[in-house]
């Protein structure tokens, strides 16, 4: 079976109901937390990152980011498929040339609407999703400028990088699939209202849209497990270009 490599970030941070849904279609998943993940995707037949409160290059307080930005670059530059969720996906932005600002924009809370762009038509990993959907977004930083040769493929209201993928195979996603309605339940109420938001309020649109984000979650995972097991098949990995920003970077 394909082995999944599934980095956590924080306490918090976990796979949720991705981890079933893949393991239903066929897929290992092995967790890890950021400290004890490698640097490298040997081993393993594809990589996600989680998302965590705090920047992609908060080395001093996070340090193990160095080595998960090496393996972000590894796995790019290798063709093993890659999703960075959240901070994930910030992960691989800045791993490969991009920014991302802490406290940048309005924040998203709560379940959000994404929308999908013409460069998502093609897309393997938004195959079958409804151009507009709904998904819980949990942050306050952004990618403000993507790498040079990602591919932009959705946006919201609030945060015009939703969705990006660079090469044929990594993609970065800022909402939370993995995430449902329940997830509110744990959110600080008291850091809510000084926001400005009512946290019942929040819990209730979410749970009104949660069979949509559902089944937009479970074509998600399918489509990135399809994904996996095409490439394991065919042996994955092909050999790096020395044109591709991406090596350059790893090999430096």
């Amino acid at each position: 079976m394909s082995r999944l490599l599934v980095v956590r970030n924080a306490d918090r941070s976990g796979p949720g109901r991705l981890r079933p849904w893949w393991e239903e279609m066929g897929l290992t998943v092995v967790e890890t937390d950021g400290a004890s993940a490698p640097a490298s995707p040997e081993g393993f037949d594809a990589v996600v990152l989680l998302g965590g409160g705090f920047l992609p290059d908060a080395d001093a307080y996070a340090p193990w980011l160095p080595a998960e930005r090496e393996l972000t670059r590894r796995a790019i530059a290798e063709g093993v498929p890659l999703l960075g969720i959240c901070l994930g996906a910030q992960v691989l932005a800045v791993a490969v040339g991009g920014t991302v600002l802490g406290d940048h924009g309005r924040p998203e809370r709560g379940s959000c609407a994404v929308r999908l762009r013409p460069e998502a038509d093609a897309d393997a990993l938004f195959a079958g999703v409804p151009g507009e959907f709904r998904a819980i977004q949990n942050h306050r930083d952004q990618i403000t400028a993507l790498p040079h040769g990602a591919v932009w493929l959705a946006s919201s209201e609030a945060c015009p990088v939703q969705a990006f993928r660079m090469g044929e195979r990594a993609w970065g996603v800022q909402f939370h699939p993995e995430v449902g309605a329940d997830r509110l339940d744990g959110w600080d109420e008291a850091a809510l209202a000084d926001a400005g938001l009512d946290p019942r309020t929040l819990r209730a649109e979410a749970e009104r849209v949660e069979p949509e984000s559902v089944r937009t979650a479970r074509r998600l995972a399918a489509n990135f497990a399809d994904v996996v097991l095409s490439a394991a098949a065919v042996g994955g990995r092909p050999a790096p270009s020395p044109r591709s920003p991406a090596v350059r970077r790893a090999s430096g």
